[in-house]
Formats: C-alpha cells, structure tokens, sequence
C-alpha cells in the first residue's frame, strides 16, 4: 500500500494495468458519515464500473395482526432448508432496528453467487456448519457456533464446506455492530478482565484477488428492495487494504462468562452493542457458589425490552421444553422465570454447559407469519405445576 492515505499508487508490479493508466483505486468505506471507523481498499479497476442494475423485486415485511401479549415459544428447530444461501432466509421476528431470520439453505447459489446488504449490517450465527467467506477483503474461514459479523456494503460469497449442513440465525441490523463501550479503555483497546479479548476476533486471513474483466452479477439487498447489480469487472480484484471495518468471526466458545456468589444479571453476558438492541452469549460457565445461592434466574420484568433467546445446546436450566434450535421470545410488560421445578433441580449444580444467544430490543418485536406457524401456543401456560 502507499506510505500515506490518499496519494498516487504507481503499480509497477502485475501483467496487466487497467487502460494502462498503471495505478490502484483507492476506495474507501465509512462509517457514521466519516466519524467512526473506516478501511481503504485499493483496486485494480475503478470500483464504480457498473454496467446494468435492474429491480428484482421489493418485498416487505408483514406483521401478524390483532395479537395478543403473551409469551412465545418458536420451534426454529423446524424450519424447512430452502432456497439458497441468501435467499433462503424465513424473518421471524422484526422491528424499525432489526430483522431476526432462521434459515438452512437447500443449495449453495441460484442466480446469484455474490450478495451485498447495502442497508443493514449482518450478523450470522453459524448453528451448524463451516466454510469460508470471501469477500473484497480476502478470505475469512468459520465453523460452528461463530458470529460472523459482515458491515454493510461489502459484497461478499458464502462458500460453506457443505451447504446441506448449514443452519443459521441472522441478525439484520441498521446500526453498526460493536464492542460495549464499558469493555473498552479510554485508548480503545479491550479492557482487562472483559469476557474476551482482541486475540478471540478473527479477520479475513489472505487477500483474495481476483483478475477478471468479465461481467459479475451481484446480488444487492436494501432492506426491502431487491436490486441486480452487473458489474463490468469482478468485485475482488483489491490487492491491498488495511482499517477498522471487514468481516470477523468470534467464536461463542471464546467468550469468558463473569460469574459471581449468587446469580448476575443479564449485561453480564452481553457480546455486542448495536443500535437498538444487544447480544448476549450464555456460555457454558461455572454457576453460582454462595452455599444459599439460587443457581439459575429470578423472575423479572423486561420493563423496556424484549428478549429473545436462541438455543444452541446443553441442558436449560431454567427451561423445560425446549431444545437446540428453539427461539423464545419474553415481550415487556409480562413476568417471566424459571419453570416450576427447575429451581430445586439445580440447587447442586456446579457448573452449567448451556450454549444460547440472547438478543434484547429497545423496540417491541413483531412475529411473521412463518414464526407464528412454529409458535407453541400452550407455551403461555407452561408455568402451571
């Protein structure tokens, strides 16, 4: 890359310069305007070169009607696999700051192998599976029980190792997915005794460039509009790129839980901050060690939130009737907590190996249709002895 940001880049390496005018495009990606965070890429071509763009289709989503406020219990175990990679994807739960979809994808690519969000950014929960992605950053390989977090605008391709493996949650976002602020020092590096560190994020590891002055389709989606971008050159031709916004994985496994004398809230657990929400990972962890302690939650009011839990394994010690796959979903204004008998049961525990991701709106939720196809309705009661 050149020595400063924003100066002539000569190449004078490589067969080929584009109209042999023998420079890199510098491109540069930002955030909150050109605040925050941002990267600079450099190109082989002019990033800009679009040869066709075509609307495929404008889809929104719709919430189910005249609902009562009860608690819901979403069998996603259950989803059917369908469509491709991005495609595929059943919205469960929706409001003005995200979009909650489950999704097992029957095949890897349909029309489209590329696909860019230019309206949101992305989180992908990988339930099951492995593989890599590729992106105008290089390549960045993932496994089970990754986050894999994607900033808008960056067009990238899901190669899974086995596509009829893969089974997702997806977090859509309107805001900019980051590390909590009270995680932080004042120099911006992780603090001490936060649950991970800078060692547990991973990002693209290789470049991967790709050469070619060939038409490439891409897949764009802006929240509900549906767009068919023909580039004239292929997307990944960036020989160099360095800044603060790429795609990552953390690992759910990574996460250090903070445990304490009796049960802690909530915040404890929580992994990212974003615009109207959090994430949470509830990571198997050593339970509460006061002889007295109650070991698992209290019953509490989400006076100013819904939460939503997504189940990744382990026994649930708080939950009967649930298993890998399931989503509950806890609205404001209702008591929730530990079913009968779950308290007694786990009053000699030592240690959970419980694995779920919570996430917690500032806004309330809405259900799809194809949630309330899953929804348990005799979940409401399942308080009763």
């Amino acid at each position: 890359m050149p020595r400063k940001h924003h100066i002539w880049y000569h190449r004078n390496h490589g067969a080929q310069t584009y109209k042999n005018e023998g420079i890199a495009y510098e491109h540069v990606i930002t955030t909150e305007g050109f605040n925050e965070a941002y990267s600079i890429m450099y190109h082989m071509r002019p990033p800009t070169r679009v040869r066709d763009i075509s609307l495929l289709k404008t889809s929104e989503l719709k919430k189910v009607a005249d609902k009562p406020l009860r608690h819901h219990h979403l069998k996603a175990a259950h989803v059917p696999r369908q469509g491709d990679l991005y495609t595929g994807r059943i919205p469960m739960l929706f409001n003005q700051d995200m979009v909650a979809y489950r999704h097992k994808p029957a095949t890897t690519y349909g029309e489209f192998e590329y696909y860019r969000n230019g309206g949101a950014d992305e989180v992908i929960f990988v339930f099951r599976g492995s593989g890599t992605v590729e992106s105008m950053f290089g390549k960045l390989r993932y496994r089970a029980e990754d986050y894999i977090v994607i900033p808008r605008g960056i067009t990238y391709r899901l190669v899974p190792d086995n596509v009829l493996e893969e089974d997702y949650l997806i977090l859509e976002s309107t805001g900019p997915i980051r590390i909590p602020r009270r995680y932080l020092n004042h120099d911006g590096q992780i603090r001490m005794g936060s649950p991970y560190s800078e060692r547990d994020f991973h990002g693209p590891t290789e470049l991967h460039v790709v050469d070619e002055e060939r038409d490439v389709e891409v897949l764009v989606k802006d929240g509900a509009r549906w767009t068919r971008v023909v580039h004239a050159h292929h997307p990944f031709d960036v020989i160099g790129w360095d800044g603060y916004v790429y795609p990552f994985t953390f690992n759910a496994q990574d996460f250090e839980p903070i445990t304490g004398a009796v049960h802690q809230p909530p915040p404890i657990h929580q992994t990212f901050e974003v615009k109207g929400y959090v994430i949470c990972t509830f990571a198997p962890r050593m339970l509460d060690y006061h002889p007295e302690a109650i070991k698992i939650p209290w019953v509490h009011d989400n006076v100013e939130a819904d939460e939503v839990l997504f189940y990744v394994r382990g026994n649930f010690g708080s939950r009967r009737g649930v298993e890998a796959g399931s989503m509950t979903l806890h609205p404001r204004g209702i008591p929730h907590g530990p079913h009968p008998g779950t308290i007694m049961a786990s009053r000699d525990a030592v240690r959970t190996e419980e694995l779920a991701v919570m996430f917690d709106t500032e806004h309330t939720l809405d259900l799809t249709e194809q949630a309330l196809a899953l929804d348990d309705e005799n979940y409401p009661k399942s308080w009763l002895d």
